[in-house]
């Protein structure tokens, strides 16, 4: 169970956090402020590579065994899931928009404010990439800023200004098409590292400034937060998949060998590891068990993880937000590697904390991400959801994903069964690409 605060949004809610490993699905119910997870699904991944969907159909199967799993738990019917989507290729600018209202001394309505939002992302729908979310910083009435909510004032002339979050539009579709082929409606899309922020950082955090790394299977990103927005995120396409690759090779042992190794006795600091202690390992073309110091196999994993987090601090120190108060802060499947918070302290030289969800049934850093979702999803103003849908109605025609159901039913029905396959289309991300967007010395 988890406080968080009273305006959080009751109700029953489904997230679904797609990774390279795992696809992860949680079922809360929200009630005076207070989360209770009431089922877990966590079904291997099939159809990823690199945090990517690159065979719809095979995602498709796997999300439809993990919210299975949820189901059963919980004894209810999803119909509609809380989507994370990763911040590959993310772009991040400012966006203005404003609209006349015709009649004098007309209120302003919920339909004036999608007018206005959508005047602000108008000019930035395009073939390659598409809006994902806006966050508001002010809305404007005749002349009148630092307006949150405008909605029953009275105006002739209303203005936007936020910040305009866009991915590939390839990566939204492929996602999108995942869901609905599993049969599920889209809730919400939101990023994932706007979701992990709201569970892993405390609003101080978020508002002052913080580090947040996520070590997924496939993938490793890090988010610059400020002002409880993501200014700035960078991916690279390398997890902990990689370091049980690595651990592989080197000893000549099989991948799940490797994985075993990397879970009972890995260690990301080589100098914390234990140099007395060894490990017997199953090596290819021998018959006999080979012995391995444990702190030869920590080794291994720091010189991978070591490369990882050498490419995050080229990121973040491009854009000037190398030194933030709130330090650092990894979550993540990975994370619970010891020793991981002396290797980054190491590489980065900041303070470093790891976030494990503290919730019955997901204590486990892998599980931020989906608990994340829930989070911010409960977590939103009336404002903000208006803003969001209109924005996600826009680029997604989000209505079409629906179904005439609730979220949640009693009674369990038949799944849907998957439809005919289609080409997926993959996005390839050159690292170091756009890094420099206009929060570039933001920080300095």
């Amino acid at each position: 169970m988890g406080g968080f605060n009273h305006k959080m949004k009751s109700g029953i809610y489904a997230s679904l956090d797609i990774g390279t490993t795992s696809i992860k699905v949680i079922v809360a119910e929200v009630l005076n402020g207070q989360i209770n997870v009431i089922g877990v699904g966590n079904e291997r991944s099939n159809g990823l590579s690199r945090g990517m969907i690159v065979d719809i159909d095979q995602t498709a199967v796997s999300i439809q065994q993990a919210v299975r799993q949820a189901e059963d738990k919980a004894d209810i019917k999803i119909n509609e899931l809380i989507v994370g989507i990763p911040a590959n290729n993310l772009h991040i600018s400012s966006c203005y928009g404003s609209i006349s209202i015709n009649q004098n001394h007309q209120e302003i309505t919920d339909e004036d404010v999608q007018n206005v939002v959508g005047k602000a992302i108008e000019g930035n729908l395009n073939q390659e990439r598409q809006v994902l979310n806006l966050t508001l910083e002010e809305f404007v009435v005749d002349g009148f800023d630092e307006i949150k909510d405008p909605r029953g004032m009275i105006g002739n002339r209303i203005e936007f200004r936020g910040t305009m979050t866009s991915i590939p539009r390839s990566i939204l579709h492929n996602v999108r098409k995942a869901v609905q082929r599993a049969g599920f409606g889209i809730k919400n899309i939101i990023l994932q590292p706007h979701a992990m922020a709201q569970v892993s950082l405390s609003e101080d955090e978020r508002n002052f400034g913080a580090l947040l790394v996520d070590m997924g299977g496939g993938q490793t990103s890090i988010a610059v937060l400020h002002e409880n927005q993501v200014k700035h995120a960078q991916v690279i396409p390398e997890g902990g998949e990689y370091v049980t690759k690595d651990i592989s090779i080197v000893l000549n042992t099989s991948i799940k060998n490797a994985e075993k190794l990397k879970r009972d006795v890995g260690h990301a600091y080589y100098e914390e590891a234990n140099p007395e202690r060894s490990v017997s390992v199953e090596v290819v073309g021998q018959n006999d068990l080979v012995t391995f110091k444990e702190a030869y196999i920590a080794e291994v994993i720091e010189a991978r993880l070591e490369q990882i987090f050498e490419q995050l601090k080229f990121s973040i120190d491009h854009v000037g937000a190398g030194k933030l108060p709130a330090g650092m802060v990894i979550s993540g499947g990975a994370a619970s590697l010891p020793g991981i918070e002396r290797l980054a302290e190491d590489v980065f030289d900041l303070p470093v904390k790891i976030y494990v969800p503290d919730f019955m049934s997901v204590r486990y850093p892998a599980f931020t991400n989906a608990i994340g979702l829930v989070v911010a999803e409960t977590n939103l103003s009336d404002i903000d959801r208006l803003i969001n849908q209109t924005v996600l109605g826009k680029t997604l025609d989000l209505q079409a994903d629906r179904p005439d159901r609730p979220v949640i039913q009693k009674n369990r029905e038949q799944e849907e069964p998957i439809e005919e396959p289609t080409q997926p289309t993959e996005e390839k991300e050159p690292f170091g690409d756009k890094l420099k967007n206009f929060f570039s010395g933001f920080f300095e």
